[in-house]
């Protein structure tokens, strides 16, 4: 029976002809595996991942692996990008067993869902100290059969040590001297060499943009504190951009590089790494190279349907065989088929490049204000659910059965906001509301229905603080959607919101400031008073695109309608607000105490 075939994950639908009797993540896998007694052995990956390729090609598509899988195990695969609490929380449980963390992520699990082994890629033979893929199965069935106490132990101790993982939030948000020494630490990881950050003392590789920290290191507020703080993000993406790493000719930046100075890259174009690059060059005045990662967001990525595919493929096929990397190396590529997408329609992904396009498109060129416009409208109407909810994903418009998560809810109100100052529409400043309310309860911040309904009756969810990696994690990006909406004068309230995910993850983020980026970055928000420049009058005017370059935590160009719309919605901070005299007029504010309205474009430094 093949169960990938119509799966919502591109990821799945590549593994559906393998001789594996493969389960999507759900319940009917586990209930399987404890009707067999028999172990589960959980695949997770992703569509752009050259290993998860590799290991496919070599394990799963073999005959004799496929036999022992099946008559040994009950087997999963997981699309990480659509499971993404899955994903964490099986990460967390293999760092008890490899310190070597990535994907293709192989656990395996009892039918309780309680772990017991983990590792990532394993081969067809051994490469010591490697065992080979099939070694690995023999050993863990013969660990089921004949260890079953041992194993049953080391689920249990391995569950508990997840719960226990919990850290106490702070009392309260960190000081902004906190936050700069934070931004200092990182500063000093700086590779002054070939710029960005070393993995280690040795600057082990590969380098990736790790764009959270770049917007971190660019807050306002730290410019006096840490004055070359801005410099370190500057010099990272000048390097980026002059580099092996940047795609020149179709845009965009690919995933990591495997060496020191930026070069061999390893080609998967994310769009997560590009639209956190949109605006980490917006923020540094570089608008080419904003714009460049911007075209490949829509020239490449963007979907028929308006949605953004979540990534392209590293590998191709040139002259019948499968290449990885070969498309990018060339300079003419009309004669070559491109590299594969991986077009599910990432919810909380699309918010983030709705956020960088709408931004790009104030900037510089309109059609990707336009680009946004349509991203937006496609996944509300492709990514909500009857009642009202999100989802995480949709391919070709069918909306995947992975709840959503707090990036989702927290990522595409972020983007609809960036969107509504943009285009001074109201109505995408109500609906990120709607997405935000949806997940504060009297029972703490968590998206409808709480976390994975399978982790959550395993009692399997992660309790630590998430990271953020490529991108800002769950927590981060609601905080900072929630902060968004109190600078726009919605109400304390979200205030309040992003004040409590800043404390829970305050003293983990300080701690490991290159992993906690975008948490710092709200926390930066919440330890100093708000700039907010709002522009009444024509778009078009002098001190509108004087505006535009101002660097704020709210730039809003509105007419005189669109501003009472605002006020009448409830967002305070366009109360009052008119075009004297018919001039578009500037009102620059601090923490909402605004200076005296102006209509010349150079009082706004």
């Amino acid at each position: 029976m093949n169960r990938l075939a119509n799966a919502s994950s591109p990821y799945l639908r590549l593994h559906a002809d393998n001789p594996v009797a493969w389960f999507p993540w759900g319940p009917e896998a586990f209930a399987l595996a404890a009707e067999r007694d028999v172990p589960v052995m959980i695949s997770i990956g992703y569509s752009t991942c050259h290993w998860c390729h590799v290991m496919a090609r070599e394990s799963f598509q073999d005959a004799e692996t496929a036999a022992a899988l099946n008559d040994g195990f009950v087997s999963i695969k997981v699309d990480r990008e659509e499971h993404p609490y899955v994903d964490a929380t099986y990460l967390d449980a293999a760092s008890a067993f490899t310190p070597h963390l990535g994907w293709p992520l192989t656990v395996f699990a009892s039918p309780a869902g309680r772990v017991f082994y983990a590792g990532t890629y394993f081969p067809p033979v051994p490469r010591p100290p490697q065992p080979s893929f099939r070694q690995v199965l023999a050993a863990v069935r013969e660990a089921w059969t004949e260890r079953r106490d041992q194993v049953d132990a080391t689920g249990s101790a391995l569950r508990e040590a997840l719960a226990a993982a919990a850290v106490a939030p702070a009392d309260a948000p960190p000081s902004l001297d906190r936050l700069a020494a934070a931004a200092r630490a990182v500063a000093a990881r700086e590779d002054r060499e070939y710029f960005g950050f070393a993995a280690g003392p040795a600057f082990e590789t590969p380098k990736f943009p790790n764009t959270p920290v770049l917007r971190f290191l660019q807050h306002p507020a730290l410019a006096s504190e840490v004055p070359d703080a801005a410099g370190v993000a500057s010099r990272a993406l000048s390097a980026m951009a002059g580099s092996e790493l940047h795609d020149t000719v179709e845009g965009g930046f690919f995933r990591y590089a495997t060496r020191r100075d930026w070069s061999v890259p390893h080609y998967e174009r994310m769009l997560t790494d590009n639209a956190g690059l949109v605006e980490v060059a917006l923020a540094a005045g570089e608008e080419a190279t904003a714009t460049d990662a911007a075209r490949f967001l829509v020239d490449v990525l963007q979907l028929p349907s308006g949605g953004i595919a979540a990534a392209q493929d590293s590998e191709s096929i040139i002259d019948g065989v499968r290449n990885e990397g070969g498309y990018y190396r060339v300079a003419d590529r009309s004669g070559l088929q491109p590299p594969a997408l991986d077009a599910k329609v990432v919810t909380g992904w699309n918010g983030h490049a709705i956020a960088a396009l709408a931004a790009a498109g104030a900037r510089t060129d309109p059609r990707f204000l336009e680009a946004a416009r349509w991203a937006a409208d496609a996944v509300l109407e492709s990514n909500v659910a009857d009642d009202g909810t999100l989802r995480r994903a949709s391919l070709d418009e069918i909306r995947s059965t992975a709840p959503a998560t707090l990036e989702d809810y927290g990522g595409l109100a972020r983007g609809l906001l960036a969107l509504a100052t943009a285009t001074g529409e109201v109505a995408y400043a109500v609906r990120a509301r709607a997405l935000v309310d949806l997940c504060l309860g009297p029972d703490g911040i968590h998206p409808p229905g709480g976390g994975d309904p399978v982790l959550v009756a395993q009692g399997m969810q992660s309790h630590g603080v998430p990271s953020d990696g490529a991108s800002p994690s769950g927590p981060s990006v609601f905080a900072a959607a929630a902060l968004d909406l109190w600078r726009l004068g919605a109400g304390e309230r979200y205030r309040t919101a992003a004040e409590t995910l800043v404390r829970a993850a305050a003293e983990a983020a300080l701690a490991a400031p290159l992993a906690h980026g975008a948490i710092l970055e709200v926390a930066l928000g919440l330890a100093s008073a708000p700039r907010q420049v709002v522009v009444v009058g024509e778009s078009d005017a002098a001190i509108a695109d004087a505006a535009r370059r101002v660097a704020a935590d709210v730039v809003a160009v509105v007419s005189p309608a669109q501003a009472q719309a605002f006020a009448d919605e409830g967002f305070e901070l366009f109360a009052g607000k008119e075009a004297l005299g018919g001039e578009a007029t500037a009102y620059d504010c601090r923490a909402f105490a605004c200076a005296l309205p102006t209509t010349d474009a150079a009082r706004l430094v």
